[in-house]
C-alpha cells in the first residue's frame, strides 16, 4: 500500500507540473515554455535569461501566473473539504456544493459585495462567506442527524432545498446590484480565476496550509468514524467534538474557496472519491493525495476554460459542472444499487 501511495503521489505531482506548465504558456496568445519558466527564475532571483518581450511578461507574470496559483490553492481547499465531508458523513456523494455549503457562502460573499460594495475585495467578503457557509452546514447537518445516525436520503434533500433557497437569495441580492458589477456577479457566480490578486492568493495559500496541517491532524479520528460513531466512541473519539471541529474548518475551506473563485462545483466529489478508488479510504493518504489531484483538476479546468472558446473564455465552474455532473449521476446510480 505504501508503495502505491507513494507511486500515485509521484504522478500527481508530476500531472502538477506538466499543467501548471500548459497554464502558463497555452491560451489566445501562445508563449514559449522555456523563457517563460526563464521569466519565473527571473523574477525570482534577480536574473536575467528570458528573451520574452514585455506584452509577453505581462501575460505571464500579471495574468497567467496568479491564475495558476489560485487554480493551485482552491482545487487543493475545495478537494480536501469534500474529502472531510465524506468521511464525516460517511457517504460518497457528500460533498460541500451538493449539500448547500458552497451555495450559503455565495449567499454570504454577495451579501458584502451588493450591500458593503466599499468593501471589495478586504475581509469582509471571507468573513460573510465563512458566516454563511458555517450556517448552512451546521442547518443541513441538524436536518439529517437523528437517534439512528445521519439521513443519507435527508441530508441531500436539505441540501437541495437550502442551495434552492440560497439562489433565490443571490437572485434577489443580483436585482438591486447596479449595472456596474452584475455582470462580474453573473460571472462570480459561475466560478472564475480572474480575481487572483496578491491579497486573494495570499488568503487562499494560508487557508489551504492551515487546513492541510488541521485535518492531517485529525486524520487518524476521521479514519475511526468511519467504523461509525459507536465503535469511535469506544475508541477514545470525541465524536461531536470532532463533527464541530470539522464543520467549522470546511466552513471556513469553503468560505474562503467561494470568495477568492466563486461557487465552483463536484470538484470536492470527484476528486477525493477517485483517490479513494485507487489508494483506499485511509484519511493519512486521502487528504494530501486529494490536495494534488484537486489542485490538477482545476488547473486543467481552468486551462481547457481558456483555450475552447479562445480568445473569449468561459467560466471555470462551467467546466468543473461539465466534468463533474456525469459522474455524479454514475456515483449516484451505483449508490442506488446498494440501497436496493
Amino acid at each position: 500500500m505504501q508503495r502505491s501511495v507513494s507511486l500515485w503521489a509521484f504522478a500527481l505531482v508530476c500531472l502538477l507540473v506538466i499543467s501548471g506548465l500548459l497554464s502558463l504558456v497555452v491560451g489566445a496568445m501562445n508563449v514559449p515554455i522555456l523563457d517563460s519558466l526563464l521569466l519565473v527564475v527571473d523574477k525570482t532571483f534577480g536574473a536575467n535569461f528570458s528573451q520574452l518581450q514585455e506584452y509577453q511578461e505581462v501575460v505571464v507574470l500579471e495574468l497567467r501566473l496568479p491564475r495558476l496559483l489560485l487554480a493551485i490553492f482552491v482545487g487543493a481547499i475545495l478537494a480536501q473539504c469534500g474529502a472531510v465531508i465524506q468521511g464525516l458523513f460517511r457517504n460518497p456523494l457528500a460533498d460541500p456544493g451538493i449539500i448547500g455549503v458552497s451555495s450559503g457562502a455565495a449567499v454570504g460573499a454577495i451579501v458584502a459585495i451588493v450591500l458593503f460594495p466599499a468593501a471589495w475585495g478586504s475581509w469582509t467578503i471571507p468573513t460573510n462567506a465563512f458566516i454563511g457557509g458555517l450556517l448552512t452546514t451546521l442547518l443541513v447537518y441538524g436536518f439529517a442527524q437523528s437517534k439512528n445516525g445521519t439521513s443519507v436520503l435527508v441530508l441531500l434533500l436539505a441540501g437541495v432545498a437550502i442551495s434552492s433557497f440560497a439562489g433565490a437569495a443571490i437572485g434577489f441580492l443580483s436585482y438591486f446590484a447596479d449595472d456596474a458589477s452584475l455582470r462580474e456577479l453573473s460571472v462570480w457566480q459561475m466560478g472564475s480565476l480572474t480575481s487572483a490578486s496578491t491579497a486573494n492568493l495570499w488568503l487562499a495559500f494560508t487557508t489551504m496550509v492551515l487546513l492541510m496541517i488541521a485535518f492531517q491532524r485529525r486524520a487518524q479520528a476521521l479514519n475511526a468514524l468511519l467504523l461509525g460513531e459507536p465503535e469511535a466512541r469506544h475508541l477514545g473519539i470525541n465524536v461531536e467534538q470532532l463533527k464541530l471541529q470539522m464543520i467549522i474548518l470546511t466552513a471556513i475551506g469553503v468560505g474562503v474557496a467561494v470568495s477568492c473563485a466563486g461557487i465552483i462545483g463536484f470538484v470536492g466529489l470527484v476528486v477525493p472519491h477517485l483517490v479513494r478508488l485507487a489508494t483506499g479510504p485511509n484519511h493519512h493518504y486521502l487528504l494530501p493525495l486529494s490536495a494534488l489531484l484537486g489542485a490538477v483538476l482545476l488547473m486543467c479546468s481552468d486551462l481547457l476554460a481558456r483555450i475552447v472558446v479562445q480568445p473569449a473564455e468561459l467560466p471555470v465552474g462551467l467546466v468543473t459542472v461539465l466534468l463533474g455532473a456525469p459522474f455524479f449521476l454514475i456515483l449516484l446510480v451505483q449508490q442506488r444499487k446498494n440501497w436496493s
